[in-house]
Parts: structure tokens; C-alpha cells; sequence
């Protein structure tokens, strides 16, 4: 089954981030990037997955449009080392080009400000051809030259 485009979702619709509960898993399982963005975000099932082992460090969110999810973040969320780091971030294919990646980022840094000894949001995007690096850029995160797995290490000084 796929996810349709909610018609009452508007680029002005209210952005929260939500517990991923068992009365929204299914909504937040259907949702998707487009198939030539998939090698950039692993699947929302993969990360609800990781986060159940890491219940330590996983911070996950569902991205919600006044009441429909279009989007999914996790944060991994170390406070005894001051390390916080996006790990994962989607927005739907039918919900993208409205903005709601960037309001979640904002919650999602208002969010890391809150933690101890916050200093630094970091995330590592894989390069190339529709790469989100440009997204985070327009974030103001900056390369540091690291790569790690492959993927280059951005930080956003907080």
C-alpha cells in the first residue's frame, strides 16, 4: 500500500515532531523518498529498528504536517559524551519542496540546544548527484573534512 498525498497538508501546516507510537507506526513505515533518493536514507523500518538497540542514544521522531506524518528524524544522543549527531532524516517524496525538512531541523536544533553541553549538531550525508549536502549547507553546516563511511561529516556550531 502506498502513501498518498494528504490534500489538507499545506506548505504553511503546522511542523511538530511526534513519538513514533504503535497507533502511528504503520503511517510512519508507508513513508518514502523517491526511488533515486533511496541510496541516501536508509528506510524509515531500518531506523526504527537501529534505535530499538540503541534505546541509549536514539532519539526518533516522527515528522508531523498539522496531523499527517510526512517525515521521520532520529538523533543519536549521547549527553554523557556531549555528542549529538542527526542520524537519520526523510521527508516524504510527496511532501517534499514545502519546507518541512527545514522547520524539523529547526525544532530538531532547538531540541539539541536543550541537551548538556551542546556545542555542535554533526551529520554525514553520502556525496553526489541529489546528495542532501546542499540541504544542510543551507542549514549552515560545514564540512570538516572527516569522511566516515563513506559519507562526509558536516557540523553545525550551535
Amino acid at each position: 500500500m502506498t502513501m498518498q498525498k494528504q490534500e489538507n497538508v499545506q506548505k504553511d501546516s503546522k511542523i511538530t515532531l511526534r513519538e513514533v507510537t504503535r497507533d502511528n507506526l504503520d503511517e510512519v513505515l508507508r513513508l518514502k523518498v523517491a526511488e533515486e533518493q533511496s541510496k541516501f536514507v536508509a528506510p524509515n523500518s531500518t531506523s526504527i529498528a537501529q534505535a530499538h538497540f540503541y534505546p541509549e542514544e536514539a532519539w526518533f521522531r516522527a515528522i508531523y504536517a498539522d496531523e499527517t506524518p510526512v517525515g521521520f528524524l532520529m538523533l543519536s544522543d549521547e549527553a554523557k559524551k556531549a555528542e549529538y549527531f542527526l542520524w537519520r532524516l526523510m521527508i516524504d517524496e510527496h511532501y517534499q519542496g514545502m519546507g518541512f525538512g527545514q522547520r524539523a531541523m529547526a525544532l530538531l536544533i532547538a531540541h539539541v540546544k536543550t541537551r548538556p553541553n551542546a556545542i555542535k549538531l554533526l551529520t554525514s550525508c553520502v556525496p553526489g548527484k541529489g546528495s542532501p549536502f546542499e540541504f544542510y549547507k543551507g542549514l549552515g553546516f560545514e564540512p570538516t573534512g572527516e569522511i566516515e563511511d563513506g559519507e562526509d561529516v558536516m557540523e553545525l556550531l550551535l
